[in-house]
């Protein structure tokens, strides 16, 4: 992969979610392996602002952590052999600081911090008006490459 930004088509090609579950809107940066950055634009006719919670709407923890998740996979499947790739998250520790709010900008950075046999370990953040909203260490894996190493029975 040569370009450095994804728009919200090329995203595609590298983010196995769909609407409504596709959790950025734009891929600024990206390192292969390295990184990953770029936002979620939160609009009020977000699928879940309605329920969560009526009369003071904000964005589930559960999405901002998917957000997250979802910027650093993109780092990994833009890796040569890993396009189009199925990711699944094994473990993550995340911690919420502030309520993301109907019409807010999240802007999402990743690390990965490593990569190896199909396992990625990496840490997140989402930030909204400047003010860290979540932060996340996660490890995902790509699973089509680890049960290549995993011993057989």
């Amino acid at each position: 992969m040569k370009k450095k930004t994804l728009n919200s088509v090329e995203l595609l090609d590298y983010q196995p979610n769909r609407y409504p579950f596709l959790m950025i809107d734009y891929v600024t940066k990206v390192i292969p392996g390295k990184l990953a950055n770029g936002y979620k634009n939160f609009t009020n006719n977000e699928w879940f602002f309605p329920i969560h919670f009526p009369g003071h709407p904000n964005v589930p923890g559960a999405l901002q952590l998917e957000a997250l998740a979802q910027m650093l996979t993109v780092a990994i499947t833009t890796l040569p052999g890993n396009k189009g790739k199925v990711t699944h998250a094994i473990s993550h520790n995340v911690r919420f600081k502030r309520e993301i709010l109907p019409g807010e900008k999240l802007e999402i950075e990743t690390k990965v911090l490593s990569w190896k046999r199909g396992l990625c370990k990496g840490t997140g953040i989402g930030i909204v008006s400047g003010e860290i909203a979540c932060e996340a260490e996660m490890t995902i894996t790509i699973p089509e490459i680890l049960d290549q190493y995993i011993p057989k029975k």
